[in-house]
């Protein structure tokens, strides 16, 4: 999930705002060009173009194929084939694909996966893009030395989620957006039963988890130029503490099924989680399950707040036979008014849309009550430390916190392990 800074220009901070007051930060390489009128060659039939993704799954299935088939709908000439993964397989897959030659004509890609795609050629310059649909912080960040190689999709955020009938029923005052960890431990410690199978918080033990939680404490991944990692400081043992400390006490073991996919979900929407870290794509899934009473609220910090930030984009394979009809996919995807509206009334990430008129429907919606908290998450932004060999890093980081929490390492030894292994990747 991360670009390399030390290869490519970085990525400058830029605001996004909605008409709520939102703040995101991104990195930019440089603005790309523009896909308006492109469209697919004649031929005798319908062309097939395959799609690839993983932000519909667990719960937004249905609203994809609702899309595809509003798109297939206006262009006749296009069949839409799509392959839903969950997210914790789908780069494992995508990688395999992209080297055996078998990859989607259209795919995702997330933020801190982009580059190593672009930079290795695996990706089809756009053009004809209209960039006035897009807001131009989010378009920005899909391109790579002034090329624009995909389009945003959608952004999204992390809150906390909590099951207020558990806090109700404990007489445990509802989290806040002041809440800090100790805050946290002190609730989930009070509602954990871990031989009722009940537990009181969930947090993933992975690198996306610890680069926020290393910022909630004031640490810096990298430092300034990027040539070396840092994370192995006082504040990256504390963060790694904290969510190493969850696993086995306030939170399930890997051996009871903490990593695997959907568990975590699961676990909140049967009643058995009280408090959840997890983002607000989850938002029209857990409201499905009608019994449930639930809110969010900002997550809490240490030393600071920071809540992270996540944008996917859509990309069309250098491979692709039908890069038109493919690139003519992926623009309805990410600007059509039908994407707006399915994408606020389902709660599914937020659309990345210029005009900011659009998005006010997104707090109207009732479940969960304190929609605010997604805004309010982004007076404090932070987004994934990025660079080429991104994935190997997220792998390192995310395998050597498992030791930790598994006990085959101390916390020390592995942050200092995961350090010198990411050093490697920097060159």
């Amino acid at each position: 999930m991360h670009r390399s800074m030390t290869t490519h220009p970085s990525r400058t901070a830029l605001t996004v705002a909605t008409g709520v007051a939102l703040a995101l930060t991104l990195t930019s390489c440089a603005q790309g060009s523009a896909t308006r009128d492109a469209a697919p060659a004649a031929s005798a039939g319908p062309v097939t173009v395959k799609f690839m993704d993983f932000s519909a799954n667990d719960g937004h299935e249905k609203d994809l194929t609702a899309l595809v088939a509003t798109f297939e709908g206006e262009n006749p000439g296009i069949k839409v084939q799509v392959e839903t993964l969950p997210y914790a397989d789908y780069f494992t897959k995508l990688q395999t694909a992209v080297a055996g030659g078998t990859v989607a004509d259209t795919f995702e890609l997330n933020y801190e996966n982009f580059v190593t795609y672009a930079a290795n050629g695996s990706l089809t310059e756009l053009s004809g893009v209209d960039a006035a649909a897009y807001k131009e912080s989010l378009l920005t960040a899909f391109t790579l030395d002034g090329k624009q190689y995909g389009l945003p999709e959608s952004f999204s955020n992390v809150v906390l989620f909590y099951n207020k009938g558990m806090f109700d029923a404990a007489g445990i005052p509802a989290p806040t957006a002041d809440w800090t960890w100790k805050d946290e431990k002190a609730a989930a410690e009070k509602l954990t039963n871990a031989a009722a199978g009940v537990f009181g918080d969930y947090q993933p033990i992975t690198y996306n988890e610890f680069y926020k939680a290393l910022a909630q404490s004031g640490g810096e991944f990298f430092n300034k130029d990027k040539t070396k990692a840092t994370f192995s400081s006082p504040e990256g043992i504390a963060a790694a503490t904290w969510l190493v400390g969850k696993s086995g006490t306030t939170m399930p073991t890997e051996a009871q099924g903490a990593g695997s996919p959907d568990f975590d979900s699961t676990l909140f929407k049967t009643g058995k989680l009280a408090m959840w870290h997890t983002g607000i794509w989850m938002f029209s899934g857990v409201a499905e399950s009608a019994d449930l009473s639930w809110d969010v609220a900002v997550e809490p910090g240490n030393t600071t707040k920071a809540s992270a930030m996540f944008t996917n984009g859509v990309a069309v394979s250098a491979k692709s036979e039908q890069k038109a009809a493919a690139q003519k996919w992926a623009a309805f995807l990410t600007s059509s008014d039908a994407m707006v509206t399915t994408r606020l009334a389902t709660s599914w990430e937020l659309p990345p849309i210029a005009d900011e008129t659009k998005l006010a429907a997104y707090l109207d919606v009732k479940v969960p009550a304190n929609r605010q908290a997604v805004f309010d998450a982004l007076d404090a932004v932070v987004l994934p430390p990025v660079i080429e060999a991104q994935q190997e890093m997220q792998d390192i980081v995310t395998e050597e916190l498992g030791n930790a929490a598994a006990g085959r390492k101390t916390v020390e030894v592995a942050l200092t392990d995961a350090q010198t292994r990411v050093d490697a990747l920097l060159g």
